[in-house]
């Protein structure tokens, strides 16, 4: 039984009041820094630091300036291309090897399978130098593969999907099995079918991680050429520095589209979130 099954119900309404306080308070410390961004992406220059939340004098020439008399459109396509590759391969990938460590037997399946889990222990900080002189070595700086190719891995996603395939019932893989189909084929046929709900949500996670990637595109490509929306408005941000109204219209641009794609499909990664075992 709940705690609040021994309350009066005066006491219930005081508690829920409380918690819907704090709910709000929490929401609000979310929302404001982007409604202030939006703000100030339509505000005029001397208008920037101004305290209101409305524009006196909305304006979209900010946004104007933005889409063309910088390269962002450029930035906008590396991104949109660097994320949709990243994350076709990597679910490619990791539907293959989730399968092959929940359902193959092979000798040394669950040291493969703690290495990888071991691997979110380490952050891209700790072997972004290693990776950075690999990546020299093969002759991918400057490349789109030196943006893709490093990307593709990502331990949560065969993590989340080995998980899932743990839970599907074997009695369709034996069925398919005793029709004469070999791994492959039950593998096509069968789980990636099934796998729909679990790599619709890992593709909209994997696609946001990469829209909003910094870190390794900054340190692998220096050709402006290949720059992504960070590392583009990063730059902007240096070479305009007082102009924070551009700043935020860029910053605006950006996150507009993700911030859809959250709100269109938020149940499919709650769902994955639950699917993983993760309370």
């Amino acid at each position: 039984m709940s705690s609040a099954a021994f309350l009066a119900p005066r006491q219930v309404t005081i508690v829920r009041g409380v918690w819907m306080a704090v709910t709000l308070v929490l929401a609000l410390m979310t929302i404001f820094p982007l409604v202030y961004m939006v703000s100030i992406a339509f505000k005029g220059q001397t208008e920037v630091f101004s305290p209101n939340l409305i524009p006196k004098a909305p304006t979209f020439g900010n946004v104007i300036y933005v889409l063309t008399e910088v390269p962002f459109l450029r930035y906008l396509a590396n991104t949109f291309v660097v994320s949709i590759v990243v994350t076709v391969l990597a679910l490619w990938f990791h539907t293959m090897a989730g399968y092959a460590l929940a359902r193959l037997r092979f000798p040394g399946r669950e040291t493969i399978f703690l290495a990888i889990f071991s691997t979110f222990l380490v952050s891209l900080p700790v072997i972004i130098v290693p990776l950075f002189i690999l990546v020299r070595w093969m002759g991918m700086l400057n490349t789109y593969a030196g943006l893709i190719v490093p990307a593709i891995f990502n331990a949560f996603g065969i993590f989340l999907l080995r998980q899932y395939y743990l839970s599907l019932p074997r009695e369709l893989e034996e069925a398919a099995r005793i029709d004469g189909a070999g791994y492959w084929r039950i593998y096509w046929s069968v789980i990636l079918p099934l796998s729909r709900p679990i790599v619709a949500s890992l593709a909209i996670l994997f696609f946001l991680a990469n829209w909003n990637s910094f870190l390794w595109p900054l340190t692998v490509a220096s050709d402006s050429n290949l720059w992504v929306v960070q590392v583009g408005i990063a730059n902007f941000k240096s070479q305009y520095s007082a102009s924070w109204n551009y700043i935020m219209a860029a910053s605006t641009i950006v996150a507009a589209p993700m911030l859809v794609i959250f709100v269109i499909f938020q149940r499919q990664i709650m769902e994955s979130i639950k699917t993983s075992g993760l309370k």
